[in-house]
């Protein structure tokens, strides 16, 4: 879940509390080019503000116009698809092709969203159930990834905590791809235990951990949202990393080096209490090979894996299938 979204459910729980009424949009669906995906959110207050994204703005704009004419006053859930017609692909601006379908709710009571902030918050995943003729949310642990789904009776999401990356080291390598994954919206996280390293950090780039790289693994409890990297060139701490989040569920493990540096590495890893598929999740040389040699092309190779393995695992999940049609 991105951080724009969290921000969304957070403005959501702030305005109701103030006493104003809040529309939620999400994105249900998209068919062709889009700019937001399956989940994305954005909130209209009574008053026409909007906090949050589903398009590139046009579409915002006639959300906050159903809004402020009244349009949208009695409705419980909406559902809507935009750019069915090229006219409409013109006027909302949305790519050759781009269609979007999407929820608008009226937010009449706010408690589930305070509950899925706080599962969020213990890096839960949540699943919400709304019920279509009545409007009413149902609350549970999620047993599947996919983000949102369409039935007859009721629409279901699932929301989950931020994306994490721990970096072990904090070097030039380490600083370029902070800032990278940054902007990808990513949490930064770096394990540095090295007082002369530690002093070189810029903390905006991402939150220094001050502590041996496994001890920074087994804090953060590495789970199927965190990615770990080693970055150090000390083959000591890289290992001391490695050794827990290979037992973790991390979705991603990485090490900096050559083909030659990682064969000896995976000897070494196999003389602990590692299994031979627990140390085959370990890529290294980490990274697309994109023939990247400075530290800045070695972050954007490292990048472009995380991206490469994060659409993959989108596009191979079945997408439940839902009707392009508008609803009046």
């Amino acid at each position: 879940m991105q951080s724009t979204d969290i921000t969304v459910l957070r403005q959501i729980l702030s305005w109701h509390q103030a006493g104003h009424a809040v529309w939620l949009s999400t994105v249900l669906k998209t068919y062709g080019s889009s700019p937001r995906q399956p989940g994305a959110m954005c909130a209209i207050r009574d008053d026409g503000a909007v906090v949050g994204s589903v398009s590139g703005g046009c579409i915002e704009d006639d959300l906050k116009d159903k809004v402020l004419s009244g349009e949208l006053a009695e409705t419980t859930v909406r559902l809507m698809t935009y750019g069915e017609s090229v006219e409409e692909r013109d006027r909302f601006r949305l790519p050759c092709g781009g269609t979007l379908r999407l929820a608008i709710e009226k937010v009449t009571d706010a408690g589930w969203v305070s509950q899925v902030l706080n599962q969020i918050e213990q890096r839960q995943r949540i699943q919400r159930r709304l019920d279509l003729s009545q409007g009413q949310s149902r609350i549970g642990r999620a047993q599947h990834s996919d983000p949102v789904s369409e039935g007859n009776a009721e629409l279901s999401f699932v929301y989950g905590p931020r994306a994490r990356l721990l970096l072990i080291g904090a070097g030039e390598t380490s600083a370029y791809l902070a800032k990278m994954a940054s902007a990808l919206d990513y949490q930064v996280l770096v394990a540095e235990p090295r007082e002369e390293m530690q002093l070189t950090w810029h903390r905006e780039d991402g939150e220094l951990l001050a502590m041996m790289p496994d001890d920074a693994v087994v804090k953060i409890a590495a789970d199927q949202n965190t990615a770990i990297i080693t970055l150090t060139h000390d083959a000591k701490l890289d290992d001391m990393a490695l050794l827990e989040a290979l037992k973790s569920n991390a979705f991603y493990i990485g090490a900096l080096g050559s083909s030659r540096t990682n064969a000896k590495r995976r000897e070494r890893l196999a003389l602990f209490d590692l299994s031979a598929e627990q140390i085959a999740r370990l890529r290294g040389p980490v990274g697309l090979d994109i023939g990247s040699k400075t530290p800045a092309e070695i972050a954007v190779s490292i990048l472009a894996e995380l991206v490469k393995l994060s659409r993959h695992s989108q596009a191979s999940k079945q997408q439940p299938a839902i009707r392009a049609v508008s609803n009046g």
